[in-house]
């Protein structure tokens, strides 16, 4: 399980500080803090990153705006982002507004604003809403990475990682070699929201990562994964089974 990469560019080192220190505090991982347009830049595109929360102003000018506007022109660049503000400017927020942000922070900001902030954004971005409503551990989905909610942080898991998914009633056991989260979601669900390319369902109760395959056993309707574990696949995809290549 990876942490969230966080990018902050606020130019108040005070307010940067108080910010890195809730977000720490929360298990999320800063990765950088820039106080201009260009550093902001520069550190986006060179580490690898999640989230970013944006100080409107910077040295008095909206470029925490600009720069906003200028990685949602970027194909495949644009990432979640959060803008934070003191300005009360009506013309600064509908310009702010039109670059799409994904939640609005007005400082002085308090821990649970900030934490909620990162969960909708986290939302809306990869377009899954109202997920984290309860207190279980939920998840979004994305093409590389799940982000399961666990008490107030969330946190990164590569779907590549994932060797098998197993459920029980409205809950899912995501198995990985070195983890196993529950998350609230139906099989349905995640089955519709995982690569069908990557992860096929073999049971009522299991979908399983085809690369994480080692072994299959068609007269014990068996298979034999990454890590020695197994899991059975029933006689309606027995078929399916026949046609993989697994190479091991």
């Amino acid at each position: 399980m990876d942490k969230i990469n966080i990018l902050i560019i606020e130019d108040t080192l005070e307010d940067a500080m108080i910010l890195q220190e809730v977000l720490e505090e929360n298990n999320y991982n800063v990765v950088g803090i820039a106080n201009t347009y260009q550093e902001a830049l520069s550190l986006f595109y060179e580490l690898t990153i999640d989230i970013v929360i944006i100080d409107v102003f910077l040295d008095g000018n909206p470029d925490g705006i600009t720069f906003a506007e200028t990685i949602s022109i970027v194909p495949n660049a644009l990432k979640p982002f959060v803008f934070l503000t003191s300005s009360k400017d009506r013309q600064i927020f509908e310009r702010a507004k039109l670059t799409k942000p994904f939640s609005f922070l007005l400082k002085p900001f308090n821990e649970l604003e900030v934490l909620y902030a990162i969960e909708m954004a986290v939302e809306k971005f990869y377009d899954q809403s109202n997920v984290f409503v309860s207190e279980h551990q939920d998840t979004v989905i994305s093409d590389n990475y799940l982000f399961i909610k666990k008490k107030n942080a969330l946190n990164k898991v590569k779907v590549n990682d994932i060797i098998y998914i197993e459920v029980e009633d409205r809950y899912c056991s995501i198995i990985t070699e070195k983890e196993k989260f529950v998350i609230q979601i139906s099989l349905g669900k995640i089955n519709e929201l995982l690569c069908s390319k990557t992860f096929v369902q073999t049971h009522r109760k299991y979908i399983v990562n085809i690369k994480a395959i080692e072994k299959i056993i068609l007269e014990d309707n068996l298979l034999i994964l990454k890590g020695n574990n197994q899991v059975t696949f029933s006689g309606k995809y027995k078929e399916i089974i026949k046609t993989f290549t697994i190479l091991k």
